[in-house]
């Protein structure tokens, strides 16, 4: 099997180091909008690197990995579908509705495959957790606490073109939530805070964000965000029933400290980044990919739930914008249908 990888930023890297590894991958064509990037990341992993986009379609692959812009992720999902090949593209596919959409009627009208980059699915503790809610463990499920927290903000450059707090870092969130429950969301009300760094207010955006997310079986969620938490990068989901409550992401290096008397230390060594805490998961999720194009598995994460964590995010921004509960049914849920 060959396989084309385009984009070699840091999780386009990964990504790569991943697949070159895999017994399955026979090689891979590199490529980036830094030719020099990828020239230098084929050398090191003995692959080959192309000079742009074109070369990795008229080369010939057999599945096309994207780790791109944000801004690039849509036509590159519509042209490697035209092209018949499997894809695995990081979230999100746009950073608006109507590029999603016709991104996936793209998909659709090829009958290709699409995987979506949502890592958390792959995570042992948001895995045990969806078993835990799947299995009644924790009884009727009343509360659920999503948090994802930076320790560092990301390059001013880089928020104008991220899509917000909402789309950027709450959308992983939204989307495991969803799979960890198994329930939908239906309402939402959010609001931000700008308070921080000016880049943020600048750029539109907000450094700190949360939402109330109501459940179609009644189930209350918050989900919170910061770009700014210095202890250290923090996520966390405590689902709480009637039966039982547990946490994901709570362990010796969960920055956080305790102000009572027996509770536990500070982590000796927090969490400093997504890539670090979920590098298993980065893994995992490529080498599921790998067993979808061998036909070995279905799908574990296809472009309509991409969809669906964005419907709620878009959910949120408005929410935020309009200061107002904000039902589902305002966004649209496929190509050519309208709000209801």
């Amino acid at each position: 099997m060959r396989i084309g990888v385009i984009g070699t930023g840091r999780i386009g890297t990964i990504h790569a180091n991943t697949l070159s590894r895999h017994r399955e991958v026979g090689s891979l064509i590199l490529t980036d909008v830094d030719p020099a990037r990828a020239q230098d990341l084929a050398h090191r992993l003995g692959e080959t690197a192309a000079p742009g986009v074109d070369e990795i379609f008229k080369w010939g692959v057999d599945a096309v990995v994207i780790t791109t812009a944000t801004s690039a992720h849509a036509e590159l999902i519509g042209r490697a579908a035209r092209s018949g090949l499997p894809v695995f593209c990081e979230k999100p596919i746009a950073l608006d509705l109507p590029g999603t959409l016709q991104a996936l009627a793209e998909v659709d009208a090829a009958g290709t495959v699409l995987q979506m980059g949502f890592q958390r699915r792959f995570d042992t503790g948001y895995a045990g957790a969806r078993e835990a809610v799947r299995s009644g463990r924790l009884g009727r499920l009343h509360t659920v606490r999503a948090l994802t927290s930076d320790q560092a903000a990301p390059p001013p450059a880089w928020l104008p073109l991220s899509g917000g707090l909402f789309r950027d870092t709450l959308i992983h969130d939204f989307d495991v939530l969803r799979w960890v429950t198994g329930r939908e969301v239906v309402e939402v009300y959010a609001a931000g805070s700008d308070a921080g760094p000016a880049m943020f207010r600048e750029a539109g955006d907000v450094d700190t964000g949360a939402a109330v997310l109501t459940l179609d079986d009644g189930t209350l969620a918050t989900a919170t965000a910061t770009r700014l938490n210095g202890a250290g990068y923090d996520v966390r989901m405590e689902l709480a029933g009637e039966r039982d409550q547990i946490v994901v992401g709570l362990d010796d290096r969960t920055p956080i400290a305790s102000t009572e008397p027996t509770g536990p230390p500070a982590a000796d060594k927090p969490w400093a980044g997504f890539l670090e805490r979920f590098g298993p998961a980065y893994e995992a999720e490529l080498c599921a990919f790998v067993e979808v194009v061998l036909g070995e598995r279905a799908n574990p994460c296809d472009g309509r739930e991409a969809l669906q964590a964005l419907r709620i995010a878009e959910a949120c921004e408005r929410s935020r914008h309009d200061h107002r509960p904000v039902p589902l049914t305002e966004i649209p849920d496929a190509p050519g249908v309208p709000p209801r």
